[in-house]
Parts: structure tokens; C-alpha cells; sequence
């Protein structure tokens, strides 16, 4: 592991026990993981990277941990479509574009709908929150394969990251 992502684990621990939380053992190995994974795993792959590490670590532990972890503001999770919750650090914010029709996610930074969100809530009187489902449609590559027309024009081949 490098230096960085020793770091970067650290931080992410003192930050949950500045939550009065105690720092275990599968608690680093669940920040490790999703630190070195840059975040996005399923409980299940958590599970996997985690039980790599340290096989007593059981599903019901990893999910007692990410529950725990999330309220304590360090990770959140979101819903992709229909399929399983994922997960990343809190501090990399960002909303996620799901195709329905492949499963490719592809980040979008928060700062892309900020004004978009100002605008709902001028003209609506509602303030929209986004952060825990992602934006579900049909990514570019999906509709060219489809044959469809009238494609906007921008990236092609977005990047699995699920």
C-alpha cells in the first residue's frame, strides 16, 4: 500500500473517531478497502476485499460497519436503478449517471447541477437532493448500439465504475 493511501486511511478514521466511534479492526479494513477501491463497492465487494484481509469478517459486520460509517457522515451509499446500494467516501462528492440498459455509472461533479438545483428552487419553492439515488437513463454507447437518432453530442463510452 502506499504512502498516500496510508494517509488517506488515517484521515478517514480520524474523522469517524472525532465521531466518538471506536477505531476496530473491521473498520480499517472497510475504510482501506473502499479507500484503495477509490470508493464505489457493494457491501458484498467490501465483503470480498475485506474477508481478503481478515476472513473472520462476516456480511453482517461489513453491514453493521457501513451503517455505522455512514452515520457518522464519513461514507454514503446510493442506489443505482433497481440493482444494490454502493458506496463511497463522503468527501468526493459527486452524483452518479446509471445506463439502465448496461449498468455503466460515470460520476458528474456536484459543481455540474448546482445551478440547475438553484433554478428548481427559485422556480419551485424545492430544494432537490440527489446524493442518495443516481440520474438513471441510457448512456451513449447503449443508444448507438440501438440505432437511435438524435444523440447528444459528449462522451461515448462512459466508464464502469459499479
Amino acid at each position: 500500500m502506499i504512502s498516500h493511501e496510508n494517509e488517506r486511511i488515517d484521515e478517514v478514521l480520524a474523522q469517524l473517531a472525532a465521531t466518538g466511534h471506536r477505531i476496530t479492526g473491521p473498520r480499517r479494513h472497510i475504510v482501506t478497502a473502499l479507500v484503495q477501491a477509490g470508493g464505489h463497492l457493494t457491501a458484498e465487494e467490501v465483503t470480498n476485499a475485506v474477508q481478503a484481509q481478515d476472513p473472520s469478517v462476516h456480511l453482517a459486520t461489513v453491514y453493521r460497519t457501513l451503517d455505522t460509517l455512514q452515520s457518522a457522515g464519513v461514507i454514503v451509499h446510493i442506489h443505482l436503478g433497481h440493482g444494490k446500494a454502493i458506496y463511497h467516501l463522503a468527501d468526493n462528492s459527486h452524483y452518479h449517471l446509471y445506463c439502465q440498459e448496461c449498468g455503466a455509472v460515470r460520476e458528474i461533479p456536484q459543481s455540474e447541477l448546482d445551478t440547475f438545483f438553484a433554478r428548481i428552487g427559485e422556480t419551485y419553492d424545492f430544494e432537490p437532493s440527489l446524493g442518495h439515488f443516481a440520474i438513471i437513463g441510457t448512456c451513449g454507447r447503449c443508444i448507438e448500439r440501438r440505432g437511435s437518432k438524435g444523440r447528444s453530442s459528449g462522451p461515448t463510452s462512459p466508464a464502469s465504475i459499479a
